[in-house]
């Protein structure tokens, strides 16, 4: 008698989100009860930002969808139109595939494409890394709408839990199970300087910066002013070897990209750039560099489980948890400047080394392939708002009806 498998279908349209969500796609395809489908996405199929779905090939996935949907402008219009392009792709692919429950991470805007199609087409939605803060991006927005079309929740700490809940998720959807990244660092067998400068032909100095910038989406009015405080910053380092990873395909992204580019030509012997690394080549430079500067999530999730120091730029990660080993950064070139001497001074040296991830909580990837695993799907598309104000306001009201019995009497 053949078993029924839950088909657990997995969006994937960025580089960094596939290594995140590496390990959960293994959990999956591995288990006998389960099927899995990844459908890739936006800059996955695009030449400009490397082709990245090889990467999931090569890592012996097969790919159920290509979904072509990214538009080449970094206009919010063009932004715009790509959503649309998307839900027209995704529509197709969820009719074709007919997957049980979907899995997305994070806030991206090809993610809020497939999951308002999925809302609309009445199945599951699962997402990871809800519930957090970044205001200075409109990631914020897209993050919290998504969570409002999705039926379970994985966060990446218990203050995201609660906030997941705080937008009337349901408790009982809501599970803390820390960040999938973390966790890959954890379980990837990472390069040694010596193999890592082989496979990258690129000598890292003393000392040695992992660079990252993104355009804050909220706040692109001194974007150019911004990216040129930062290399003047750089600048005052003249014997540290950088290697910068390229802006993602979010408004204004392709603009920081030429700027990198440009300034890169100018200090070739000292400067390396990287479209998309893969998972292994980014974590091993990670965990080989002195100090990550930027504004990329990574610095403020990853980075401290290597115990390295970030530099965060900006207001584009506002609101997230940081840990001791991240040192908040205003964008002139003096504040850059000085927050990196701090990063690479020996006091800081043994801070960093102390530091304990706020994002750790162990087996995430397994947990999170449980839970959709088991959970009743019949049951999961029907959601109750939960109403904490209401529940809270009953309370007080209870509260005052006691006091007011105890007054009386």
């Amino acid at each position: 008698m053949s078993i029924i498998k839950r088909t657990i279908a997995v969006i994937t349209g960025t580089r960094a989100e596939y290594g995140l969500l590496k390990n959960l796609l293994h959990e999956i395809k591995n288990d006998p009860e389960l099927q899995l489908q990844i459908i890739a996405t936006s800059m996955h199929l695009s030449p400009e930002f490397g082709f990245t779905y090889q990467l999931i090939e090569k890592d012996s996935f097969y790919i159920d969808a290509k979904i072509e949907m990214l538009l080449s402008s970094d206009t919010a219009i063009g932004v715009a139109k790509s959503v649309g392009v998307g839900i027209l792709g995704f529509a197709d692919a969820f009719e074709r595939l007919k997957p049980d429950i979907i899995v997305v991470l994070g806030d991206r805007f090809e993610i809020l494409a497939a999951v308002q199609t999925a809302m609309i087409m009445k199945i599951p939605v699962a997402h990871i890394h809800g519930g957090e803060l970044t205001q200075g991006a409109i990631d914020d927005s897209i993050r919290h709408a998504i969570a409002k079309m999705s039926h379970l929740h994985f966060t990446a700490a218990e203050v995201y839990r609660k906030r997941v809940i705080q937008l009337g998720e349901s408790p009982d959807r809501v599970f803390n199970y820390g960040a999938p990244g973390v966790e890959r660092i954890k379980k990837i067998k990472l390069l040694s300087k010596k193999d890592l400068e082989k496979v990258l032909d690129f000598q890292f100095g003393n000392p040695a910066f992992l660079v990252t910038y993104h355009p804050a989406t909220l706040l692109l009015d001194k974007i150019k002013d911004e990216l040129s405080y930062l290399f003047s910053a750089l600048d005052a380092f003249p014997q540290a070897h950088i290697i910068f990873t390229k802006s993602n395909a979010d408004e204004a992204g392709r603009l920081i990209n030429q700027q990198i580019d440009l300034y890169a030509e100018k200090n070739s012997d000292r400067i390396k750039t990287y479209t998309s690394m893969g998972d292994l080549d980014y974590l091993s430079t990670l965990q080989n560099c002195d100090v990550v500067i930027g504004n990329s999530s990574s610095g403020i999730i990853e980075a401290p489980t290597l115990h390295k120091p970030t530099v965060n730029i900006g207001h584009r990660q506002d609101g997230r948890l940081l840990a001791d080993s991240i040192i908040q950064s205003g964008a002139t070139v003096d504040e850059i400047q000085k927050a990196i001497q701090k990063a690479l001074s020996n006091e800081f040296k043994q801070v960093v080394e102390n530091t304990v991830s706020p994002y750790d909580s162990g087996k995430t990837a397994e947990m999170i392939k449980n839970k959709i695993k088991n959970v009743d799907l019949k049951k999961l598309l029907q959601k109750k708002f939960f109403d904490a104000i209401s529940d809270s306001l009953e309370k007080v009201a209870m509260v005052d009806e006691i006091r007011s019995e105890m007054t009386s009497s």
